[in-house]
This record gives C-alpha cells, structure tokens and sequence, in this order.
C-alpha cells in the first residue's frame, strides 16, 4: 500500500533532542524555542514568532489577542478544518461563512465585503493547499472597514504571495508542524505577530497569563499572574526537532514541489481531455508543494475512484466536510450568500500521497491507475 502521508525525519532530530536533555531544560523557552523562533523571523522576515503546542492553538491565542467577544462575528470560508473556527466559538463568536472560488478553494475574496456588518470583528483567511488567497483585495478590504485579517496558513509554511511569505502579510499568521504538514515535530504550531502591539499579550497569554517570559528576560524580579491565558508552549523536545526540520525547509519543499509538478505533467492530457481538474496556480503565487489533489466530475465518481485506488495498493482521500453544514456549523455559524462552489467542488476533491521523498516510479504507478479508471470508465459508459 501506498501511503498517504509518511512523517518526515530529515537527519538531525534525534541528535538535536538528545543535545536538548542535555541542557537539562525541557520544558520549552529554552534553547531550541529561541532557535526555531528567530529562524522562522529570519527566513520570513517577520517581526515575531512564538511556538505552540499546535496551529489550533495559535488561533485560540489569536481569538484572544484581538479581545473576541460573545456575539461577535468573524468571517471565513467554510471549506477548512474545524480549528479554524474552533477558536472563535470558543469566545462566544457567530461564525460567518462565504463561498469559495473554484479555481483555488479559497475564499472568494469578492464576497467578504457583503458579509460585512457593524458586528464583524475580523476576517480570518485560509490558505488553502498552501496556495495564498487574493490578500492584495482582501487587505483593501481589511483596511477601509478597519478589520485585522488573519492567516491560517497551517498549510502554507515557505508559500508566498506576491513575494512575501504567508502568515507575514495579515496582522497574525498560523503555522501547523503537525505530521501531515511539510515541516513537523508530530504536534506544533506558530503563531507570527505582524504587529509590535501584541507582542507582550502574547507572551502573557502563551504562559498561562503570567509576564513569566518578562521573569526570564530578566525584565522583573518575579513573575506573577497578569491576564487571562493558557498553556500554548511546546516543551523543548519538540523546539529541538523542528529546529532540523526547518535548517531543510527549502530541500524540503523543492524536494515536494518536483513530486508536485510530476504529478501534474503525468494527469495533464486526463484534465484536457475533460476527464478531471486539476490544482490552480495563480501567477502571483509560489506553492510549497503540501498537497496534489485532483477533482472528479462529482461525488459519486470521487467515492468509486477512491476505492478503485484502495484495491491497486494507493491510499488516497477526500478533505473536509464543509463547515455550514456539519451539526456546530449549524449551530454556531451561518453561511451568509450562496453556497455556489463551497459543497459542490469540496465533494469533488481527492487528495493524492504526497511526502518528502515519494518515489517518482510510485506516482507514475499513481497516474498510471488513475487513467486506468478514467478509460475504463469510458468504455463502460460506451
């Protein structure tokens, strides 16, 4: 069997952990934490980066930092993962979602502006696939009604838009390191901060609302408890494995993209010949290879090719439920427009195996029994 994902272990992690239990300090913020940080600033230019325990919790960090409050509203597709909601519910926010464009599966940047009322407090974006939305619109918008846009870029680590890196351009971005993603440590997330007026809240509330970092810093002579907060650092465990991963983010994502681009130059003759889609890639963007997915005509024809490639040893799968749909979206949100795109291309979607170092013969093997399906499924039609 073919896997869908296999976690990456590039070299350096076990030596990197094993140095960090010999620094006798383990609990995170040590070396390691300082390490990732100032790297992820220096390869992204961004203004500062703090470690957590997961993406899902840099966003709830992020509902925190601009004070979401109950019956607020916050914009976003519902074509992503419950987290991204997750983290505004947990405030007390109305989840308002609009439709997605088809070509990318990110939000349609044209349709945020109507969803817009005196409630709305901010605008959350995903970058889906580590394909970046349309942030040139989305922040014109984010200006003139004087709302924080917000990156959930858990996919797009080393992705650009118009020459900046995802997770640098809204007011705060998100980072996923978990196994699935380009560059992991199992469990972990960052949290980007574009904006010097949450540094300090954001120290505060990652160590359980106390100024303990100030305490570190030597700052203050004793650390106390200062503002609401939670436990979002990662231990230094985790700090120490990212560390190897990220010295090779760049052999990781090439090494990703050339897996992508095989993919696409064996299925391009089945999307012109009308058979499937295949991923969009605006001029103004640079993908880090996360993922290759292809769309099939409809549901029906994604669940039979699904199977179909179970039974020749290749684990493929679906992506998300739409959010509007599901019982809490229901609950907890409302999807504000028409859904013209959002279910329709999301049942479509089947994501292909896609890792660092994935064989070129395996996704030839891969392509070869998608276009098996497709003429078979030509001659059974005929």
């Amino acid at each position: 069997m073919i896997p869908f994902n296999k976690p990456l272990v590039i070299g350096k992690e076990l030596g990197y952990i094993k140095d960090a239990m010999k620094k006798q300090k383990l609990c995170g913020d040590g070396y390691y934490t300082h390490r990732c940080c100032v790297m992820i600033e220096e390869k992204m230019n961004c203004q500062k980066t703090l470690l957590t325990t997961s993406c899902t919790h840099s966003l709830e960090m992020c509902a925190l930092l601009i004070d979401i409050m109950p019956g607020d509203e916050v914009i976003m597709p519902s074509f992503t993962f419950v987290s991204t909601a997750n983290a505004f519910v947990l405030r007390g926010a109305k989840i308002i979602f609009v439709d997605i464009r088809p070509d990318t599966m990110n939000i349609d940047e044209k349709l945020i502006e109507a969803a817009i009322t005196k409630k709305t407090k901010a605008i959350v974006v995903v970058h889906y696939a580590g394909v970046a939305c349309e942030m040139d619109d989305i922040m014109k918008i984010s200006k003139k009604y004087n709302l924080p846009v917000i990156e959930d870029a858990a996919q797009g680590f080393g992705s650009k838009y118009n020459g900046s890196f995802l997770g640098t351009i809204g007011v705060l971005g998100n980072f996923s390191f978990h196994e699935t993603k380009n560059i992991t440590c199992g469990e972990g997330g960052a949290l980007l901060i574009n904006n010097g007026i949450f540094n300090e809240y954001a120290e505060i509330i990652r160590e359980k609302g106390t100024n303990r970092s100030k305490f570190w810093r030597g700052e203050v002579d004793k650390y106390t408890w200062v503002e609401a907060g939670s436990s979002y650092l990662p231990s230094e465990l985790n700090a120490a494995f990212l560390t190897a991963q990220l010295e090779k983010m760049e052999t990781i994502n090439n090494n990703r993209l050339m897996s992508w681009k095989r993919y696409y130059d064996r299925l391009i003759t089945l999307r012109d010949k009308g058979y499937l889609d295949l991923p969009v890639i605006p001029e103004n963007c640079i993908q880090n290879g996360h993922m290759f997915y292809i769309k099939c005509r409809d549901e029906e024809m994604r669940d039979v090719l699904i199977n179909f490639l179970k039974t020749h040893g290749i684990n493929s799968v679906f992506h998300y439920i739409p959010l509007h749909s599901s019982p809490a979206g229901m609950k907890y949100g409302e999807f504000r427009g028409e859904d013209r795109w959002t279910t329709k291309e999301s049942s479509r979607l089947i994501r292909l195996p896609m890792w660092y170092g994935l064989k070129k013969k395996d996704i030839d093997y891969i392509a070869g029994v998608i276009s098996k399906f497709f003429e078979g499924h030509d001659k059974t039609n005929d």
